[in-house]
């Protein structure tokens, strides 16, 4: 059934440019030329397709209900360490799997039901409205003023302080309410992100080889990796330490060594740093030579290593942390303490 087999009376009623209403005409001398005659929808001209249309939209917001009650239910009743088995996906964690398809479909059924209501179901007559300046004038302006005020002598909120004060102490407080969210985050980290795993008197371990560094394992121009002695990858806390505790070992002649402190915590030249880049944590593992500069492949940003390691280029904030090392009785590197500065990115609490 076609617009053209209703008859001229029975079609729904259009705005033209200059906002008159009434039926659509080719001919119309103030008819926009540079828009195409409008299409009327079947909804437009069929009440039962507009029902159908209705029903559909309310069916998608209802699902979206018994979705986010569905999701409040998992939320409560899913215990956190339940595995399910999902194809061709593997096993997963059944509460992370019900929370993220409850709250997906309760999103997308809104989102689906508001497309399908304005495309078939709200108006789609274009329209053309002249520009005009976005400021108001100044007498509206002038009124709203004085209604704003008119509004706030009638409410007394400045006679009743009494209301003022208990009205500001409600709204400043219900937001507190959603603190209860942060539950899930976890505990709060303490002293975890000023302190890693290194003391003094661990040995420094090669992270390939898995044995103690000896000064005459590190030569010139190298770069090694070590981790804190008794790490093991099998550990359960292994990620957490070692995310904190990873080292750089790099030898340089002392003679090229700028800075002082630097020169005091090495060994014959060796010096220990971070791996962990201190803009957003990323692992460093690109070593030049020549320049002693190491580069982080995330971001770019480059520390000198014969200078404190200080950032001479790249968005990290600041310098990595030297460890400072010597050898022990056996002719192991070891530690002589802890970083004395955190380790990776700034965090808010950061002095």
């Amino acid at each position: 059934m076609s617009s053209q087999d209703i008859p001229e009376e029975n079609l729904p009623a259009e705005q033209d440019a200059h906002g008159a209403v009434g039926v659509a005409d080719d001919k119309d001398p103030f008819a926009d030329p540079g828009l195409p005659p409008h299409e009327h929808r079947v909804q437009d001209i069929d009440e039962r397709a507009a029902k159908r249309s209705e029903r559909v939209v309310a069916m998608l917001f209802t699902l979206s209900m018994l979705a986010t009650i569905g999701f409040i239910a998992a939320y409560v009743g899913v215990p956190h360490d339940k595995a399910i088995y999902v194809f061709p996906i593997g096993h997963i964690n059944a509460l992370n799997f019900s929370l993220g398809l409850t709250l997906g479909v309760a999103l997308f059924s809104i989102g689906a039901g508001a497309v399908h209501w304005a495309r078939t179901l709200m108006s789609d007559v274009e329209m053309v409205d002249e520009r005009h300046p976005i400021e108001a004038p100044p007498e509206v302006r002038a009124k709203v003023m004085d209604d704003w005020k008119q509004g706030a002598k009638e409410s007394v909120i400045g006679r009743r302080k009494l209301i003022r004060n208990t009205m500001l102490g409600a709204l400043t407080l219900v937001p507190l309410a959603g603190v209860v969210l942060l539950r899930d985050l976890g505990p709060l980290p303490g002293t975890k992100l000023r302190h890693t795993m290194w003391r003094k008197g661990l040995q420094l371990v090669n992270m390939n080889t898995n044995e103690p560094l000896r000064p005459e394992d590190v030569a010139v121009g190298s770069l090694t990796f070590a981790k804190p002695e008794g790490l093991e990858e099998h550990d359960e806390e292994f990620q957490t330490e070692i995310a904190k505790a990873a080292l750089m070992i790099v030898r340089i002649q002392p003679d090229n060594i700028k800075d002082k402190r630097e020169l005091e915590w090495s060994h014959e030249g060796i010096v220990a740093y971070s791996k962990i880049c201190t803009h957003v944590g990323c692992p460093i593992s690109l070593y030049e030579q020549q320049t002693h500069h190491v580069l982080c492949p995330c971001h770019q940003s480059t520390f000198d290593l014969s200078d404190g390691a200080r950032v001479i280029f790249g968005p990290a904030g600041h310098a990595l942390p030297q460890l400072r090392i010597g050898v022990n009785e056996e002719g192991y590197l070891e530690a002589l303490g802890d970083f004395e500065e955190p380790v990776g990115p700034a965090f808010w609490e950061r002095g």
